[in-house]
């Protein structure tokens, strides 16, 4: 055999035998396939930022999310790849502690979100969301699989099921698709007006002065119209008097004032103050399903055609959350919330907000919990939300932030301060995680925070996309809270300022008629009236005269009566005395 040929026989045994092994592989791979899988932990990636834990932190997570008590479900930790056996979960009981969501514009802020109203909902808890794009209403829709969503939702652990979310659909003013939702001005009140309408202090402060005094006239505030009119009234000549009289409000920042509330109004935001007010009592209702279930109704605020005003929507949810916290009692610690309330945008809420409005947020938050209500705030880092409010927010889901600026790189910095010690570097996980992970740490049980956890978070039940406007019209059009908010009573300070003015009018018209008769008399009705009263005058003076002349003459009777008798005595005696005088001779 030559050594060509020992070639050739080389080359076809390394072939039969490469053969051999690939029929060996393929075989492995199909007993692989239809035997169980191996319990065995996943080897970890060959690198990763901040990662792999070691055995002992993933223990120390896994032990750190087990709870007894129900959870909201997450999703799974991060180590590499997905672990379906670490599963990060949020207690139910804990939920009420509040919560934030934060990362840049398309991380999947919104699908948690929407995951969180899904399991919030599902567990019987009302939820009450903004939704600003139209994103959101794909909740009440159900999703549609596919081989994507099934392998990542499988790795997760998640036993994906499409349903959708009972649903109520509210918009402000009814300025989009939805029940209208409004508040009269002075329900509102001058601390969230002057938010919206950009007032300094000084400025808010007088334009708390024109609610005092549109209380005390009883000049009901239901519309931008009916303030407009009371503005309007004391700026001008007829309530120079009053507006004098209130003291800390000056003629040139009432008109500052009304100049703002014109713009506001002439850009459409007058549809959003009238009657009937909403009752917020609405957002607690809860269905049963046709599987059963009792699911909280999730109440949708479309704000869609109000992006361009965001102050205004951002300002309603913090009115609509003052309005909740007045009208809830005390429940203390519960072992669900009574609502959820998603603060979508909130940096929109914070920004240029005076300290008076800071203040109202601020306790509203603090003592809103123990009403039974939680409250989650969405925005794009921690930083837009006030140090005093941040502190009260058990829960924290962080998606990717990116770090392309000097304050870009400012504002990680600040929010890895934020978390507890971990074992990760956070400053590296939060600008590499992937859309739809996110650092998690919550409250435990115990109200202690939780391991900081990497995670990749569950996909929503319900549609991710909008569901289409004319399911949504249909779903108003049949909701009994329709006939309840259809109609606008809009009578108040304006109507009463006009019929008083009306009232006054008429009494000026009656006296200037009355002048007006006086000034047609003919003039030989006047030499009438004068003839007889010169003639009455006469008569008067000739009676006075006769009356002067009896009187006289009585007057010199008497006196004559009188110098008679004096005379007539005063002989008596001279003749007595000379009597007398001529007896003693």
């Amino acid at each position: 055999m030559t050594d060509g040929d020992d070639a050739v026989a080389a080359a076809r045994k390394a072939l039969e035998d490469a053969q051999a092994a690939l029929a060996q592989a393929e075989a492995a791979a199909k007993a692989a396939e239809a035997a169980p899988a191996p319990a065995a932990e996943p080897a970890p990636a060959a690198s990763a930022p901040g990662g792999p834990l070691d055995a002992a932190a993933v223990d120390a997570i896994r032990a750190g999310y087990a709870f007894d008590a129900p959870a909201l479900e997450m999703g799974a930790l991060v180590n590499g790849d997905a672990r379906a056996d670490v599963p990060i979960r949020i207690p139910l009981s804990m939920v009420n502690r509040h919560g934030l969501v934060a990362g840049a514009t398309g991380t999947g802020k919104t699908k948690t979100l929407q995951v969180l109203a899904e399991q919030l909902s599902s567990a019987g808890v009302p939820v009450f969301a903004a939704d600003i794009k139209g994103d959101l209403s794909g909740i009440a829709s159900p999703g549609t699989p596919s081989e994507k969503l099934l392998a990542r939702t499988a790795g997760l652990g998640q036993q994906w099921t499409a349903h959708p979310s009972p649903t109520a659909l509210y918009a402000l003013g009814g300025d989009g698709i939805g029940v209208p939702i409004r508040a009269s001005v002075e329900g509102f009140g001058s601390v969230m007006l002057s938010k919206v309408l950009g007032l300094n202090e000084t400025q808010e402060s007088s334009l708390g002065l024109v609610f005092h005094y549109a209380k005390e006239q009883q000049l009901p505030l239901v519309t931008l119209d009916d303030l407009r009119a009371v503005l309007q009234y004391l700026t001008s000549p007829e309530g120079k008097a009053e507006l004098e009289n209130l003291g800390g409000l000056s003629k040139a920042t009432a008109g500052v004032i009304l100049r703002e509330l014109v713009a506001f109004a002439e850009q459409g935001a007058d549809v959003f103050f009238g009657l009937p007010q909403i009752d917020t009592a609405d957002f607690f209702r809860t269905e049963l399903g046709p599987d059963g279930v009792t699911r909280g109704v999730v109440s949708l605020l479309e704000v869609r055609s109000q992006l361009g005003r965001p102050e205004l929507f951002s300002t309603f949810l913090m009115w609509l959350l003052t309005q909740l916290y007045a009208s809830l009692p005390e429940v203390g610690d519960v072992d669900k919330p009574k609502l959820v309330f998603f603060f979508d945008e909130a940096h929109l809420l914070f920004a240029d907000a005076s300290d008076d409005f800071l203040s109202i947020v601020t306790q509203t938050v603090r003592l809103i919990r123990s009403r039974g209500v939680g409250i989650f705030f969405v925005t794009q880092t921690p930083k837009d939300v006030p140090g005093d409010v941040l502190a009260q927010l058990g829960s924290r889901v962080q998606h990717q932030l990116r770090a392309h600026t000097p304050d870009d790189a400012k504002a990680l910095k600040s929010t890895v301060s934020t978390y507890p010690n971990s074992a990760y570097e956070l400053g590296e996980v939060l600008t590499t995680l992937a859309i739809g992970e996110a650092i998690v740490t919550v409250m435990n049980e115990k109200g202690a925070p939780t391991p900081v956890a990497w995670t990749r978070l569950r996909a929503p039940e319900g549609s991710m996309d909008p569901t289409p406007d004319a399911t949504l019209q249909a779903a108003v059009a049949a909701s009994p809270l329709s006939a309840k908010y259809a109609g606008a009573e809009t009578k108040g300070a304006a109507a009463v300022l006009a019929e008083r003015a009306a009232a006054a009018g008429q009494a000026a018209g009656a006296t200037d008629a009355a002048a007006g008769a006086a000034s047609g008399a003919t003039a030989a009705e006047i030499a009438r009236a004068q003839k007889k009263a010169e003639q009455e005058a006469a008569r008067e003076k000739k009676r006075l005269e006769q009356e002067a002349a009896r009187e006289a003459r009585e007057r010199k009777k008497q006196a004559d009566r009188i110098q008679k008798e004096v005379v007539s005595g005063g002989l008596r005696i001279a003749r007595d005395v000379i009597n007398g005088l001529f007896r003693k001779r």
